[in-house]
C-alpha cells in the first residue's frame, strides 16, 4: 500500500528553478533544500526523515503558499503510508485552506479517510480531486479502493422451476 501513497504525494519534487507546474507538482529550486530533501526521503518510503525534513523547511525556508501547501500535501501522504490518518487529515486540511486547487491534498485525504473507515468523506475528496485532475491515475485508484469497500455485489439468479 505505501508504493500506491507514493504516487499520491503532494509534488515530484526537483532541483529546477520555479515552482507550481500546472499539474500540481512543486518544483523546487535552491531556495527550499529542506523541501526538496525530505520530498525526496519521503518517495524513498523514508517517511519519518521525510516529516522531519519538512517540517524545518517549512520552518526555515522562504516558501510561497502554493509550495508550503505541497510540502503539506507531501506530510499527509507520508503520515498516511505510516498509518496515522488523523494526522494525515489535519496536514492535508492545511493544504487544502491554503491552496484548494491541490489535487493531491484531495487525493491524499481521502486515503486517510479510507484507512479510517470514513467512506462518505473519501469520496467527497476523491470526487474534488477527480474535478480538479480527472486523469489522475491516483484518483482513480483511490475511487477503486473506495468502491471495494462500499459496493455491494449483485447477482440476479434464475428460478428455473
Amino acid at each position: 500500500m505505501s508504493r500506491f501513497l507514493l504516487g499520491c504525494l503532494a509534488a515530484a519534487f526537483t532541483a529546477a528553478a520555479g515552482w507550481a507546474q500546472p499539474d500540481s507538482r512543486s518544483v523546487l529550486g535552491e531556495r527550499t533544500p529542506l523541501l526538496a530533501a525530505g520530498a525526496a526521503a519521503i518517495q524513498a518510503g523514508r517517511y519519518e526523515d521525510g516529516i522531519r525534513l519538512t517540517s524545518q523547511g517549512l520552518e526555515t525556508e522562504t516558501v510561497p503558499p502554493r509550495l508550503r501547501a505541497a510540502a503539506l500535501a507531501n506530510m499527509c501522504a507520508a503520515h498516511a503510508a505510516k498509518g496515522e490518518p488523523d494526522a494525515a487529515i489535519a496536514l492535508c486540511d492545511e493544504s487544502v485552506a491554503i491552496d484548494p486547487t491541490n489535487w493531491r491534498a484531495y487525493s491524499n485525504r481521502a486515503y486517510a479517510y479510507w484507512l479510517k473507515g470514513m467512506y462518505a468523506d473519501a469520496t467527497a475528496d476523491v470526487d474534488t480531486a477527480a474535478r480538479i485532475a480527472p486523469r489522475a491515475p491516483q484518483v482513480k485508484e483511490i475511487r477503486g479502493l473506495i468502491n471495494e469497500k462500499t459496493l455491494r455485489p449483485r447477482v440476479t439468479m434464475e428460478n428455473r422451476q
